[in-house]
């Protein structure tokens, strides 16, 4: 391998020679990795021609766009882990034996989550049905809608008590069932179905194994789902289901501090979105970009997002009930940009949202509502209104029980050491013991 230094001078060189400055040079070997023209950033690709960054992960593709010849740099290794570019079947079924098995799991990065950005195998449904064993069984509608209502079970389970019950039911049943179908014999049709199918399965199993615990291996695990969520969603032609699983590796972006990269994910997701005629699904995914601009700070953006966000869920529902988009209702929304306005100051707004999604509304999980009442108190007690806190916090206590979610946990000691403040006071000492026995 070459120095650093060399490395830059021969990319300077051949940039010079082609007239290419650093914003040609980032769309270029974005476009070569698969993100796309805007998938390199202009500053760091004038790093790597001042030298001042060596693009170790980036180099086999500056060498393909610039053609370079630097020894083994088109063999170079990548220092942050990418999404397999192996069958995706192969890959999600291993993925899921894994987990069974209690492997060991890579922890989330910034790098992959932005590497599943990558073009998905568009011909692997072609290819199997073309290519499936004498022996494979044969998969058809029947099998397609078992998966469809095993997701519907699973998932209104997990909404109800959390993602830590029962996230071995789903993983066990993607190995052990939904395998054999992945690779039976079926029309490209039904490899279509089954592939969307699939992909909200996969994509359940992301979401329960993040909100399970917030550990490096659980975070990690959940990142590698909701990418090959992603991928099986995009190979069965589905843009909703593609920008949802894009807006799941957003959202654990935003919570996981990467800030940058949860916009690049909101922006993609959009992007998917925004031919869809289902006006929520819109709604889903501005709301999941202005919430990651929020994060970043991003005021002007953020604000823009939430607009077009009110206007879509302000429209009349279509779409079936059974869109993976359909839950997010106005309820859900209201909750959702109540958090992006607190976020942004404005905690007058933000208590006006959550109290639209508690009380207008209505939440029919006990999962949500505990989630909306612990971040209503929040607010309340950011305002300075002690006595509604407390008697919000009250009622989340209450709701909370039983709930085996790694953000109703946060929110129990986010509230206890807020309540730290208030010893003396008999309502918040009562809450403190009730919390750390929810915690213990």
């Amino acid at each position: 391998m070459p120095s650093s230094e060399e490395i830059a001078g021969a990319i300077r060189q051949e940039c010079q020679a082609r007239g290419w400055g650093p914003s040609k040079l980032a769309r270029e070997v974005g476009i070569a990795e698969g993100r796309g023209p805007h998938g390199v950033d202009r500053q760091s690709a004038r790093r790597w021609m001042a030298g001042k960054r060596c693009p170790t992960y980036w180099l086999p593709y500056i060498a393909r766009v610039l053609d370079l010849h630097l020894g083994d740099a088109e063999a170079a290794e990548s220092d942050e882990p990418k999404v397999t570019t192996t069958d995706t079947v192969t890959s999600v079924i291993e993925l899921g034996r894994s987990d069974v098995y209690r492997r060991s799991f890579l922890v989330a990065t910034s790098g992959y989550a932005l590497s599943a950005l990558a073009l998905p195998d568009l011909e692997s449904i072609t290819r199997r049905t073309k290519a499936a064993a004498a022996g494979a069984v044969r998969v058809g509608a029947g099998e397609v809608a078992a998966v469809e209502q095993m997701v519907k079970a699973l998932g209104d389970s997990a909404a109800e008590l959390g993602g830590g019950h029962a996230r071995h039911l789903a993983v066990r049943y993607l190995t052990e069932d939904v395998g054999p179908w992945l690779n039976g014999k079926y029309t490209e049709a039904t490899g279509r179905q089954l592939f969307a199918a699939t992909s909200q399965l996969v994509h359940l199993a992301g979401w329960m194994a993040q909100d399970e615990g917030n550990t490096p291996e659980n975070q990690g695990r959940a990142q590698q789902y909701y990418a090959h969520a992603y991928r099986l969603a995009a190979e069965a032609g589905d843009p909703e289901l593609s920008a949802t699983a894009l807006r799941g590796m957003a959202v654990q972006a935003i919570d996981l501090g990467y800030r940058a990269e949860a916009v690049q994910l909101g922006e993609a997701c959009v992007r998917y979105g925004q031919h869809l005629e289902n006006h929520r699904a819109v709604a889903y995914y501005e709301a999941t970009l202005a919430n990651a601009a929020a994060q970043d700070d991003d005021r002007r953006t953020a604000t823009r997002h939430l607009a077009f966000s009110e206007v879509a869920i302000g429209r009349p529902s279509t779409g079936s009930d059974a869109s993976w988009a359909a839950h997010y209702s106005p309820g859900r929304w209201a909750h959702e940009s109540g958090m992006i306005l607190s976020r942004l100051g404005d905690l007058d707004a933000a208590e006006e949202h959550l109290h639209l999604a508690l009380e207008i509304h209505g939440l029919d999980r006990r999962r949500t509502r505990a989630i909306v009442l612990a971040d209503l108190g929040g607010v309340r007690y950011r305002q300075g209104d002690l006595d509604g806190a407390l008697s919000t916090w009250s009622e989340f206590i209450t709701c909370a029980d039983g709930i085996r979610s790694v953000k109703v946990r946060t929110a129990i000691d986010d509230m206890r050491t807020r309540l730290n403040r208030c010893q003396g006071m008999p309502q918040a000492d009562k809450l403190r013991l009730k919390a750390g026995r929810l915690l213990g």
